[in-house]
């Protein structure tokens, strides 16, 4: 049985995602998160790297949400949520599965932490580091990320998914976790595709028992 080392709050939900829309048995074990949002020591003990998910499928311990995600599709999904091999349905899954994490949360990322730096910086440089994390947000953050909502709100206007298939792909799963978060951070600015992507994979009943498994989202 799989097993998915699962922390709270975090990338990891897509896998629990995809477990439940192929119907596989599976075990979870949940870790909480420090109070600096870092994950605990305990993950250490099943990967190197200390972070989350990862999943033991017999011999294999296995890091990384997008490898977790095609490993699971392709051992397992008999053909489901990936279109045609080398059909540019397929290219355009590739691109998002890798874009997902490569150019897409590095911002979003970039932006939960300048938000806290302020907070926790001490009281007498507050005003300071206030004043630097809003420049850093004006002239980098802001308008990258506007980019980046552009970009998906026109990926998504020909189907609704991402590869521009009838059906969600390996695609949907990894960009579910970036417009979660932009959606939380930031707001969608009246780009009605990004919003109903997400009223769309929240219907499914699938990702209804990934939450159930693996507790809500609770974005900074």
């Amino acid at each position: 049985m799989i097993l998915l080392h699962h922390l709270e709050n975090s990338r990891s939900q897509r896998v629990l995602w995809l477990l439940e829309e192929l119907g596989l048995p599976y075990e979870v074990k949940r870790y909480e998160r420090r109070p600096s949002l870092a994950a605990p020591p305990e993950l250490k003990r099943v990967h190197p790297l200390g972070k989350s998910p990862v999943i033991e499928d017999g011999a294999l311990t296995l890091a990384e949400t997008g490898a977790i995600v095609a490993y699971l599709a392709e051992t397992y999904g008999k053909g489901r949520f990936q279109p045609e091999p080398n059909s540019p349905d397929w290219w355009r899954m590739q691109h998002f599965l890798h874009h997902a994490e490569g150019t897409a949360m590095p911002p979003l990322f970039m932006t939960l932490v300048f938000r806290r730096i302020p907070k926790e910086a001490p009281l007498l440089i507050r005003p300071v580091a206030k004043a630097l994390m809003r420049g850093v947000d004006a002239h980098l953050l802001k308008p990258r990320i506007t980019e980046l909502l552009d970009y998906w709100d026109g990926a998504l206007a020909e189907t609704g998914w991402f590869a521009g298939t009838a059906e969600p792909t390996l695609a949907d799963i990894m960009m579910s976790f970036p417009l979660e978060a932009a959606g939380s951070r930031i707001g969608f600015g009246g780009r009605l595709n990004l919003v109903a992507f997400l009223e769309r994979i929240h219907a499914r009943p699938a990702y209804g028992r990934a939450l159930e498994r693996g507790g809500p989202y609770a974005y900074a």
